[in-house]
């Protein structure tokens, strides 16, 4: 009979697998889908997808993503899986000793408060969102304005707006380099709560009855997949309202600029970009927890299989 060695354990910190493999998929899915990400915040400007750029320069503002890709993604998992550690052993697995109808003792696994699990998920998406959002709100507003072709390139917007510190101080640019903060936080927050939940439950559903320990890269993106597409479809209208803040030229509250969109463009300007939106996150969904599914089990010396 062949033996398969075990694989080897690279990492036995649990916080650094986080850190590395939460790197490695936030960059792997940024760079990749970056066309469509393009393509989506010009579908969504209020100076429509021609005078946006169209289908020029795609690739426009795609330093800002290789800049905040790795760090915004690691702080996710970091904090994300930092939670389910302390919360979830709290319900954890116990064993009952019982016996058999012709009197035999038998050893039954199960787990306790399985119905706190979606909740403890949700908790620990929300922070996980809260902390990534130090680094993706500046860098989105810089790749977003280079993309819509308010600047050549994300260097550029970032000058433009460290430049406004001579006119109008220091506390400007820090909310220029955050503005949407309070929107992305309001889409991010709802899209997280319903894909990380839906995730972890269709690896539960995966895993019963397999004996596995966990599942594999490529189950993990393709269920993934699947979490993202629902999330990205339910959340749109606030993506849609988050990118116009970022791309105003002047900063506006949220509640002016919903009733500037819906006086001019009307309720149906909350789905624009939905295609590419719905085709982007659920490619990435496959690509991001796919990737970590995949890094985690390698770092964790787990067999991906």
């Amino acid at each position: 009979m062949e033996i398969h060695p075990k694989p080897q354990r690279w990492v036995s910190s649990p916080y650094l697998t986080s850190l590395l493999a939460g790197g490695l998929a936030g960059t792997t899915v940024d760079l990749s889908l970056y066309p469509l990400d393009t393509l989506k915040t010009r579908l969504q400007s209020s100076s429509g997808f021609s005078a946006s750029g169209g289908f020029s320069g795609i690739y426009r503002g795609v330093g800002s993503a290789l800049v905040g890709s790795a760090p915004g993604a690691a702080l996710f998992f970091i904090t994300y899986d930092s939670v389910k550690r302390h919360l979830l052993p709290l319900h954890g697995v116990t064993t009952t000793v019982g016996r058999t109808a012709e009197g035999k003792p038998y050893t039954e696994r199960k787990r306790e408060g399985e119905r706190n699990e979606a909740l403890v998920h949700m908790l620990a998406a929300s922070l996980g969102e809260v902390a990534a959002c130090a680094v993706r709100v500046p860098t989105e507003v810089v790749k977003q304005r280079a993309q819509a072709s308010q600047h050549p390139s994300s260097l550029s917007a970032l000058q433009h707006i460290l430049a406004q510190r001579q006119t109008h101080g220091l506390a400007h640019v820090w909310l220029e380099l955050y503005r949407g903060w309070s929107i992305t936080i309001m889409r991010e927050v709802p899209f997280t709560v319903i894909q990380f939940p839906l995730w972890e439950a269709l690896k539960r559903w995966r895993l019963q009855g397999s004996g596995k320990e966990t599942v594999s890269g490529l189950e993990g993106g393709i269920l993934g997949s699947v979490a993202g597409a629902v999330a990205a479809g339910i959340t749109t209208p606030l993506d849609v309202l988050k990118t116009r803040m970022m791309l105003a030229r002047e900063k506006q509250p949220m509640f002016t600029m919903l009733g500037t969109i819906l006086r001019e463009s009307g309720p149906r300007a909350f789905f624009a970009g939905i295609g590419p939106r719905v085709g982007w996150i659920s490619a990435g969904g496959a690509i991001f927890l796919g990737s970590y599914q995949w890094a985690s089990n390698a770092l964790a010396g787990v067999a991906d299989a």
